[in-house]
């Protein structure tokens, strides 16, 4: 039988890291003799050879900048974003094509997490486009129907909160 085909070992059972890949473990406050006893490379007394340091941000006991500064803002559980499309944006569709989110996406006009589309009124459109978005403002909708186009709203649906 050739030496190729003779039965091997499993390659699992023969890997091996490279010489000096691994290094053992630093093990301080382990006897004089290796340079790293009694004291353990944290010098004579002290706080800082004790162990116990204080906490980022501690100031001594003056009162800690975050709790000075005052509380702003709230997170608003049930609050909805739209990601904010304007009318000339939408130019790049030819006449008659059927636009929506999904659409919106694959040309890149709407990325990251939103929770819906919402059509806003700058700029201008000349071509005749099938809009299906979450919200449109007043004037977006007049400039899109003036140039032959329609828009259908989708109707938003109760959730409840945000998960975080």
């Amino acid at each position: 039988m050739p030496e190729s085909q003779q039965k091997r070992p499993p390659i699992l059972s023969r890997l091996a890291a490279p010489e000096g890949a691994v290094k053992v473990k630093h093990r301080v406050g382990r006897g004089i003799g290796s340079g790293w006893g009694k004291t353990a490379g944290k010098g004579q007394k002290g706080q800082k050879a004790r162990g116990t340091m204080k906490r980022l941000g501690f100031q001594g006991g003056q009162m800690p900048l975050q709790r000075r500064l005052p509380k702003i803002g709230f997170n608003n559980i049930f609050g909805v974003e739209y990601a904010p499309v304007n009318v000339q944006e939408l130019e790049i569709f030819a006449a008659g094509t059927f636009v929506d989110e999904d659409t919106l996406r694959v040309s890149r006009i709407v990325r990251g997490r939103w929770d819906g589309v919402k059509i806003l009124a700058t700029g201008d459109i000349t071509k005749a486009i099938k809009l299906k978005v979450n919200a449109i403002s007043a004037a977006a909708k007049d400039k899109i129907e003036k140039a032959g186009g329609s828009v259908e709203l989708i109707p938003r649906r109760q959730q409840g909160p945000k998960k975080a």
